[in-house]
């Protein structure tokens, strides 16, 4: 899973809470992050890039009669790192799903349908012995025939 990314946006809706808070320089550390872990075209990226406080004289006048005490930018910034936040826990990071596809596809292009049918059965049972199991029918593919599917692992 993805304890290590997790805790890095915890520590950033952490910082939310900071006296000393400033939000240009929160935003441009928690879009590095953001980017890393999600890419810069998700649109939880593009919701941190859109926060900002909204300095308009309406917005002014409202504020001088019934003070809120929570400041709605930071609300708004802890529930989008909150839903990154849940989007790893239940998915995973983005990318993980799309490798494993890769990597079954690739063994299904190298292997007959009846070698491909049992690891998939192999597979979809989870055993004790599941790790040998899928070792003795990848034994029994040709050098070759490896070599082709770690070939086009690291080419993807």
């Amino acid at each position: 899973m993805a304890e290590k990314e997790i805790a890095l946006l915890k520590t950033q809706v952490e910082k939310l809470n900071q006296k000393s808070f400033d939000l240009e320089a929160w935003k441009n550390q928690s879009l590095l992050f953001l980017n890393r872990i999600f890419g810069a075209s998700h649109p939880i990226v593009k919701m941190i890039l859109e926060l900002k406080y909204d300095y308009s004289s309406w917005h002014l006048r409202d504020a001088t009669g019934n003070e809120k005490l929570d400041d709605p930018v930071k609300m708004q910034a802890r529930e989008i790192l909150d839903a990154a936040i849940m989007e790893l826990e239940t998915l995973g990071l983005p990318g993980q799903a799309g490798a494993v596809d890769r990597v079954r596809e690739l063994l299904q292009q190298e292997m007959t349908g009846k070698q491909w049918k049992e690891l998939a059965d192999i597979l979809a049972d989870k055993t004790e012995n599941q790790t040998a199991e899928i070792n003795e029918k990848l034994g029994q593919l040709s050098k070759e025939q490896l070599i082709d599917i770690v070939t086009g692992i690291l080419n993807s």
